[in-house]
């Protein structure tokens, strides 16, 4: 058995890497073109969710890791990966009495900027958890828990989960989540009504095409500086809004498929987003067999194909939604990970990519941190 390395912690980049078989952290510095890996850590469990929390001084790596022989919980290491926290009840659990049981955890989130201990889970079956001690101690949403939609929500491909959670960095109280299969449902008032937010985002495969809730959302995206305006990739349709979510707009304009999965904003400038288009829902694949990242620079306007250093022909890739991110520094790294187990990776905000690292477990999680 081979054994986990560790590399040099001086290093200024970070991806935390979640695959179907464990997680890895690969290290470089502002430069970006070298690479050093971690891992494998926790061997053979499936990591859907990682995070970075460099907030109040702390330097805290976060993963949700499910065993099929031992469950779902979430772990934290404070010494980037030397040691992780191995919990002896589950952590993130549903309250007693309830009829639901933790299957995975999809999602884990800082709060805002001015509430610095506060982090969110979003799980399966579909709902949202809530840490007010920097994720000693977790609860259920219960607000959103309650609502009268859950019980008709429905699973999707991937099962019934919440998978994006969006903090408003301007509005006290404010947080938009989206749900697979349910849609986008927004709270002002931290958590205890909420309300859908998708009018105007279809449902493909429904007879209603834009029902009260039921939307498979995919991924929704935002920049802080204008949080008011957020991006969202679709089953089926890319849109933006413009008003904190009473309206969307079909922004798939010049895209090969308005299907696909894995969507990010860049952090330098609210206009720019990027996605990678797939065929269908029936083949989840790089649509045309060409492996591209399709950004546009004026907020969905328009869209390019981002494709040097990508296979172009016969590249059957499948990019998920959380497997695609953006780092902070400057000009903007950009990276995601595939089925097949591949990390590309670009320092020149997506005009150039290289291949990091092959041979890895199904990719299904990558997050930058700059600790």
């Amino acid at each position: 058995m081979s054994e986990t390395n560790h590399a040099d912690t001086k290093r200024n980049v970070m991806l935390l890497v979640g695959t179907m078989k464990g997680a890895f952290l690969l290290r470089s510095d502002s430069e970006r073109e070298q690479w050093q890996l971690e891992g494998p850590f926790f061997r053979g469990q499936s990591v859907y969710a990682m995070a970075y929390d460099g907030r109040n001084g702390r330097n805290r790596l976060w993963a949700g890791t499910s065993s099929m022989f031992w469950g779902t919980v979430l772990r934290s290491s404070d010494d980037f990966g030397e040691t992780w926290t191995n919990p002896e009840t589950y952590n993130v659990k549903f309250p007693e009495g309830s009829e639901a049981s933790l299957q995975q955890i999809w999602q884990i989130a800082p709060g805002a900027p001015n509430d610095p201990d506060t982090l969110y889970c979003g799980v399966m079956p579909a709902a949202l958890f809530e840490s007010k001690d920097a994720g000693a101690t977790w609860s259920l949403v219960e607000g959103l828990y309650d609502h009268p939609h859950r019980q008709k929500w429905t699973p999707g491909f991937g099962g019934l989960c919440l998978h994006s959670i969006l903090p408003d960095p301007s509005h006290s109280g404010r947080i938009f989540v989206a749900i697979s299969t349910g849609g986008v449902y927004r709270t002002d008032d931290g958590g205890e009504t909420w309300r859908t937010s998708h009018t105007g985002v279809r449902a493909q495969f429904l007879p209603d095409k834009y029902p009260e809730f039921g939307q498979c959302v995919h991924k929704i995206v935002r920049h802080p500086a204008r949080p008011e305006r957020i991006f969202l990739q679709n089953h089926w349709g890319l849109y933006r809004t413009d008003d904190a979510g009473d309206s969307w707009k079909d922004i798939a304009n010049g895209v090969p498929s308005d299907f696909g999965f894995a969507m990010e904003i860049d952090p330098h400038d609210p206009e720019t987003v990027y996605i990678v288009p797939l065929d269908s829902d029936e083949f989840r694949c790089s649509a045309e067999g060409a492996l591209r990242v399709y950004r546009t620079l004026n907020g969905g306007e328009s869209w390019e194909p981002l494709t040097n250093g990508l296979p172009q022909e016969k590249a059957y890739e499948t990019v998920l939604r959380d497997a695609l991110v953006a780092d902070p520094l400057s000009p903007t790294g950009l990276y995601f990970g595939t089925r097949s187990g591949k990390i590309y990776g670009s320092s020149d905000a997506g005009e150039n990519w290289h291949l990091i690292k092959g041979d890895m477990p199904p990719v299904v999680c990558v997050k930058a941190a700059t600790p």
